[in-house]
């Protein structure tokens, strides 16, 4: 009997040579992602030859084509990531941000513990509407200089920027990379995501705050320098820092409608895009356009197109029905495994690529009329909280530790760069923490979680699927 009159038999897919073939260009494009560390070849460039391999070896095979690629890249992520890119990138040189940072440091009065969390509360707060990279970006250079200023050791700060931006970015659409692909996929706005998530996140936020005062009980003791912070003159540009607040407070409640209006997430971030470069009249687009993390996006084009060579293959479908069972006999099982499965893959490796490979396998259970919504709530808050493991989590941490390394070469202190093993002894166990809280708190509300998805909403996930369709 041929492979198709199998698989018209039994209604289950058999593994065959599209399968295999796209299987090992996408395990071996990610093993190459993962291992940056090791062979010094930037992600990008990984993730771009891996793509050009799968259309290459997917169109000899007749699985693939590059209008199939093409297809494949969901330019909602792309061009919402970019949009929020450029915006920051006209806010920074304002002076905005560090008259925020300085005006956090002097309501603190000294009292360390409570400039953590004035600090994590406003790194937070900006990781609810920009990715937690761009947070830290902002955030780190500024929470060095504060430290410096009041002569005490900067880890706790920088490595409470980093946890809490991670986290607090797991509470909307917006906050996180792999909350927009989630979202963007699963055809979740912006309003559904926060009301959904927030709770638990703030939960998580909570704990993360307890551990580090106990983690960092003897840093946060000491007695700072007595100085007198001033914001006052720090907003080189007035003008463009109130007109950016009005454009993103205006942008908030885009965010917040754009279920109602049928808008893309993408839209909203380039309309606001779109009028901050007119209120910058004198200032040419290239200059910002060129603070955008192009090799981001690159990033992710590639890896798109890779996950669609796969998804073509059905490889993810087969892999999708491997775990059907478990989904249909316990779902809160399911749910909780794939939560911490996905935290710890994301603590040994970035969680783009996990989130990349999971979502067409829980569209292809929802496919099988599968009532997946509790598993992107568990994808998008184990990948969030996995990120806080270790030093590769996250880029966002990835940039703590580069930042305190050139610190610690600066002032040939090498007690002031985040190692791998002090990340593991101080990130870890909050991660560890989090998730047993986040945990506690999806069982006690899994009917909560379980909701489906407004219809509304699915409408965006199937025209965003579409083009991945065998």
């Amino acid at each position: 009997m041929s492979t198709g009159a199998v698989e018209a038999a039994t209604g289950m897919l058999e593994l065959n040579n599209d399968m295999i073939a796209s299987g090992i260009i996408l395990i071996l494009t990610f093993i190459g992602i993962f291992t940056e560390e090791i062979h010094k070849i930037h992600r990008t460039k990984v993730a771009m030859a891996g793509a050009a391999v799968m259309v290459l070896v997917g169109q000899f095979m007749g699985f693939y084509s590059p209008d199939g690629a093409l297809k494949a890249i969901d330019w909602n992520v792309v061009l919402l990531l970019g949009a929020m890119m450029t915006i920051i990138a006209i806010m920074i040189p304002t002076g905005g941000f560090q008259a925020i940072a300085y005006w956090v440091a002097k309501v603190s009065k000294g009292r360390l513990f409570l400039l953590l969390v004035l600090l994590g509360t406003a790194v937070t707060g900006l990781s609810l509407l920009l990715d937690n990279v761009t947070t830290v970006i902002i955030f780190g250079p500024l929470i060095v200089l504060i430290c410096q200023a009041l002569g005490v050791r900067p880890i706790p700060y920088l490595l409470a920027a980093a946890l809490l931006s991670n986290t607090g970015g797991v509470a909307t659409l917006v906050g996180d990379p792999p909350n927009l692909m989630i979202g963007s996929a699963a055809g979740i706005d912006f309003n559904t995501f926060f009301m959904t998530m927030g709770g638990i996140v703030a939960a998580a936020w909570v704990t993360t705050l307890v551990c580090l005062k106990l983690l960092f009980k003897k840093e946060l003791s000491v007695t700072p320098n007595k100085v007198e912070f001033e914001g006052e003159g720090m907003i080189k540009d007035k003008k463009m820092w109130f007109s950016s607040l009005l454009v993103l407070g205006i942008m908030v409640v885009l965010f917040v409608m754009h279920g109602a209006l049928h808008w893309d997430a993408w839209v909203v971030s380039v309309l606001g895009l779109s009028a901050l470069l007119l209120v910058t009249k004198h200032g040419s687009p290239d200059k910002y356009l060129a603070e955008a993390e192009l090799s981001l996006l690159l990033f992710f084009v590639a890896l798109f197109a890779i996950v669609g060579g796969v998804e073509h293959s059905q490889f993810l479908q087969y892999v999708g029905q491997s775990i059907l069972p478990l989904v249909q006999a316990d779902m809160l099982m399911a749910c909780i495994i794939l939560m911490w499965a996905a935290a710890i893959m994301s603590a040994l490796i970035d969680n783009i690529p996990f989130t990349a490979a999971m979502i067409p396998i829980i569209l292809g259970l929802e496919a099988q009329g599968i009532a997946v919504a509790p598993l992107w709530w568990c994808l998008s808050m184990g990948v969030g909280l996995g990120g806080n493991g270790s030093h590769l989590g996250s880029t966002a941490n990835v940039f703590i530790v580069t930042l305190t390394e050139r610190l610690a070469k600066r002032e040939r202190d090498p007690s002031l760069a985040i190692t791998p093993g002090m990340w593991i002894k101080k990130g870890t166990p909050v991660m560890f923490s989090t998730l047993v809280v986040a945990t506690i708190v999806f069982y006690m509300f899994f009917d909560f979680f379980a909701k489906p998805i407004p219809k509304a909403n699915a409408a965006m996930a199937t025209e965003i699927s579409v083009p991945l369709a065998h």
